[in-house]
């Protein structure tokens, strides 16, 4: 093709595929101020259906890019769970219900059910907001790497042809964008990572699910911009606005309540009814969204579930749990969210696993790019990522298999009982919730003196815990003192510390904000004893960089909020303690106040 057709591009960050992985990272570096394409194959947004749910931890991640008002606005919450199982008159009975969420330290103790669209319009208006919009609709026809400029983070590395497939006004259909780093973030059926030749490791079930959406009169329609639907389902089952798992002796259904009245149905079915003999695959004209409701309202004998004409969306697929044999080529082409791991949607994990790939990635890159740290920090997303994703088959495959066996009744006596789904679903509640995530050891997670701060678990993170303002008295939550901002958060919980020892430490501290003042936010925490006689004017002036980043561990004057702050990190009041948090919230090392050398060495250890 004659070079004059061709238009060539240069940026930092070329992300393929928009769905929320890549939105997620698209908005991430658009806010950090990087030169950020994201390109996506679909001439359109997602308009229904897909991924729904937002888990707890997620919850806090949007809070941290001050997306949460608006996802909790237009989603539902689902804050109690119901199950119910065989009953002796051959219909299904209420055994438990339970809460939603079992991770004590949540912030948000409970989900958030809203279609992938309008999660997706978050970001998109975000991103618009900062001048980024998704190319639509564009293709990526070839990558390659220039191994000449592998180790140089400024070179751009990566050589991608792009095709639009809608003619630009120039006529110019095919595109080659330079970039230095690349982020595949195109779906289970990932183009980015068959191109790297990068392998799927895992297996696929006999479970087959059929999944279909319907609503019981919606008045957000119009916000949605989904398909109008006719007809409404009407039931009189009693749990159709929890979360509601469902063991029959007809197959297993999950109800999950959605954002207006609308309600999602994950079906069970047996293979020969969808799937192809011949091919093994799904065959959609075997099984329609009629026939999934009707399976489903034989699983909720004897409660009534009339089928609608019509549906806002409906799929249905074989259970697969796969994870990628890498996520990275030379720190220079990565891939994130379905791309590098697949896994059942009951315990509505891919999307939050998906986003939460890119929020893990995004600094790291900016970080890079920044010429803060060496590329070497970008092994760390595959090291911290990949674990997650291994540990979250492992529990996929668990939970999918009890979820789809058969239940145990007075005739099956080999079935899954109650007692331990119940027992799987609370045991692994803060895996679920995105509460419990632990990153491993390494450049960036500094397991010494944890018995600093007991509760502030290293790797994990930070949890939540109102504070009051000590300027102004206002309650304030610590976790919003981590904005995703690119920045490490140092916490200096100063303990009862004597007047002589502070001047030390705002010694010592003052040599870590002069050698990382760009990268790094402080922020003091006194202890019960030091009020109401300290004052924040009281501290060294390095310990107070502004009015508003002194709190205190104290009650506020109605006594309704705040107080017990270091007996709930764990942190001995008398010594104090510092505590250091990564820009994406996870503790990164924890240190007594004598050894704040510590901190700079930690810092000193990845960073430029």
């Amino acid at each position: 093709m004659p070079t004059s057709l061709v238009r060539e591009t240069d940026v930092d960050v070329l992300i393929i595929g928009a769905g929320p992985a890549g939105l997620m990272c698209a908005n991430a570096l658009a806010k950090a101020g990087v030169d950020v394409r994201i390109i996506d194959e679909r001439p359109s947004k997602v308009a229904a259906g897909q991924a729904d749910g937002i888990q707890p931890r997620t919850i806090e991640v949007f809070q941290s890019y001050g997306l949460a008002d608006r996802l909790l606005r237009e989603g539902n919450q689902m804050h109690v769970a119901a199950f119910y199982n065989p009953g002796l008159d051959g219909g299904i009975e209420l055994t438990d219900r339970v809460p939603d969420v079992t991770a004590p330290t949540a912030r948000y103790p409970f989900e958030v059910t809203l279609h992938q669209g309008a999660i997706e319009n978050i970001f998109l208006d975000s991103m618009k907001a900062m001048g980024v919009e998704v190319s639509r609709p564009v293709v990526p026809t070839h990558l390659d790497l220039d191994t000449a400029k592998l180790g140089d983070p400024n070179e751009y590395a990566v050589r991608v042809v792009l095709k639009h497939l809608e003619s630009p006004e120039n006529g110019t259909s095919t595109e080659v964008v330079r970039a230095k780093f690349v982020v595949g973030t195109d779906g289970a059926h990932s183009w980015v990572r068959k191109s790297l030749n990068i392998a799927m490791e895992g297996s696929q079930t006999d479970y087959v699910w059929g999944v279909g959406l319907s609503s019981v009169s919606h008045p957000m329609r119009p916000l949605l911009k989904a398909m109008p639907v006719d007809m409404v389902p009407q039931t009189d089952f009693p749990d159709i606005r929890h979360k509601t798992a469902i063991h029959s002796e007809n197959g297993s259904c999950m109800i999950i309540p959605r954002e207006g009245d609308m309600v999602r149905l994950y079906i069970q079915l047996e293979g020969k009814d969808a799937v192809d003999a011949t091919s093994g695959r799904i065959d959609k004209k075997r099984m329609g969204p009629h026939q999934l409701l009707q399976v489903a309202s034989k699983s909720m004998r004897p409660y009534v579930f009339k089928t609608p004409d019509e549906f806002d969306w409906w799929t249905i697929y074989i259970i697969g749990q796969r994870v990628a044999s890498r996520f990275s080529v030379d720190e220079r082409v990565f891939i994130a969210g379905d791309a590098c791991h697949t896994h059942s949607p009951k315990a509505g994990q891919g999307m939050n696993a998906s986003m939460n790939d890119s929020h893990n990635l995004a600094w790291k890159l900016v970080y890079v790019l920044r010429g803060w740290a060496g590329l070497s920090l970008l092994k760390t997303y595959e090291f911290e990522r990949r674990k997650y994703a291994q540990d979250l088959i492992d529990f996929d495959v668990k939970f999918s298999g009890l979820f789809s066996g058969k239940p145990r009744t007075e005739i099956n006596l080999d079935g899954v009982s109650h007692q331990e789904f119940i027992q799987a679903f609370q045991t692994f509640g803060g895996f679920t919730s995105g509460i419990g995530i632990h990153y491993g050891e390494s450049a960036i997670v500094r397991y010494d003196n944890q018995s600093c701060a007991k509760n502030v678990v290293v790797g994990q993170r930070m949890p939540p815990q109102v504070l009051i303002r000590a300027a102004d008295g206002r309650p304030v939550d610590l976790q919003d003192m981590l904005p995703s901002n690119t920045l490490f958060k140092l916490f200096v919980f100063t303990g009862d510390t004597a007047a002589a020892t502070l001047n030390e430490l705002a010694s010592d501290v003052e040599v870590i904000m002069h050698k990382f003042a760009t990268r790094v936010e402080l922020c003091c925490i006194l202890s019960p004893s030091k009020r109401p006689d300290f004052g924040f004017m009281d501290l060294p002036l390095v310990l107070r960089p502004h009015w508003s980043r002194v709190l205190s561990d104290e009650k506020d004057l109605r006594e309704t909020q705040g107080g017990d702050a270091y007996a709930t990190y764990g942190i001995d009041p008398h010594a104090g303690a510092i505590v250091c948090v990564r820009p994406d919230g996870y503790v990164g090392m924890v240190a007594p106040l004598e050894e704040a050398d510590a901190v700079a060495s930690y810092f000193e250890s990845f960073m430029a």
